[in-house]
């Protein structure tokens, strides 16, 4: 296969990356949050911010937070969508959030807000993994999928986009090397892709940030199955990778509908868009530009629809950009949650520069 434009750009595009300063204008702070490390995000038609935060016994107070009473560089957090599901309540799973990680604001403006519960370094709960559905009206929970059809003791749900056309959510499910694709109506599931070559993590890879492996304290490299997903805004493509390898994959939603494709035949609908480099989170616009995040070059790049690989910021700011989202203000917001920083990966010393926080950049002009 001929190695394609973009990732010949890519390569030269990490020494330009270099030679920048380390703050950029463009990136401006939009809050910060202290010790609260935040994880997912969601950005609604009013350009109201949520933002999930892990379960953390030394550093918690709210799993899902709507950001309220922003000047520049502050915010407060605000429960959402109230106090009672953000308790920390363990004997009651189903309805408590245990340790949201992914939001998603659909075309409809609902705001679909994914639980895993399974924190880390805790037990996990699998009566507690949900998807929820909540009105941004009325601010009421409107649905409720549990998942009850997946292996939950073997699943580890990471990322969501919901297709409205289609009334299907479709799911990264890195503990498994998969997709999950989700009938909104009928609240049944299908597992796809599963070990597929798109799915799986490179098993040689070892992500490396400022020079240094990122490994635990038994020595093990982070690793990530099929983590950050992107839903085109015309339902077309859905984009999605492992974190711990450099491609970028797409297959047409058509295809991930049909309940009556093989593996196999499916998996032949599987697109490679090229060399890409390290990425977590992602999403698209409605230019159908992909973003993703850059933990190496501490940078947010941008795949276009003419298969261009571009840069839109490079910041020090940006220690594991993990989650964005979409301002009707046209901004692209993302979070820093710095987890190369964090005890788990050096030796149980902490390393984050606090405050942790949440940022924007310009979205490109067309």
């Amino acid at each position: 296969m001929k190695i394609p434009f973009f990732t010949t750009f890519f390569l030269c595009s990490s020494l330009i990356v270099t030679a920048q300063s380390t703050q950029s204008p463009k990136l401006e702070t939009v809050a910060e949050f202290g010790k609260h490390q935040p994880i997912g995000l969601g950005i609604s038609r009013e350009n109201r911010i949520f933002v999930t935060f892990p379960k953390n016994p030394e550093n918690y107070d709210y799993g899902l937070a709507e950001i309220v009473d922003r000047k520049a560089g502050e915010g407060k957090r605000r429960p959402y969508p109230n106090a009672e599901w953000n308790q920390w309540d363990s004997l009651n799973p189903q309805n408590r959030f245990i340790n949201v990680q992914a939001l998603f604001v659909d075309q409809t403006n609902a705001l679909w807000v994914l639980d895993p519960a399974s924190p880390a370094g805790m037990k996990s709960m699998p009566m507690g993994i949900k998807l929820l559905k909540i009105n941004l009206t009325t601010n009421k929970i409107e649905k409720i999928y549990r998942f009850e059809d997946l292996p939950r003791e073997r699943t580890g749900l990471n990322d969501v986009q919901v297709d409205t056309r289609r009334q299907l959510a479709y799911l990264s499910d890195p503990g498994r090397a998969a997709i999950v694709v989700l009938d909104l109506s009928s609240g049944k599931s299908r597992t796809v892709l599963e070990n597929d070559k798109s799915t799986k993590a490179d098993p040689n890879f070892v992500l490396n940030i400022d020079s240094k492996d990122v490994r635990d304290s038994k020595g093990n490299p982070f690793k990530s199955n099929v983590n950050g997903i992107a839903l085109t805004h015309d339902f077309k493509y859905l984009y999605f990778r492992p974190i711990t390898q450099t491609k970028l994959f797409r297959i047409a939603t058509d295809y991930l509908a049909n309940p009556a494709l093989t593996p196999t035949e499916l998996a032949s609908h599987v697109e490679i868009m090229g060399e890409t480099g390290v990425s977590h989170g992602m999403i698209a616009d409605k230019a159908g530009n992909v973003y993703l995040t850059d933990s190496p070059h501490k940078a947010i790049r941008y795949f276009t629809p003419d298969h261009q690989l571009k840069t839109l910021v490079q910041d020090d700011r940006l220690l594991w950009p993990d989650s964005f989202g979409i301002g009707s203000d046209g901004y692209l917001y993302v979070t820093a949650a710095q987890i190369q920083r964090t005890k788990r990966y050096n030796n149980g010393e902490d390393k984050v520069a606090y405050p942790f926080g949440l940022y924007r950049v310009k979205l490109p002009t067309p």
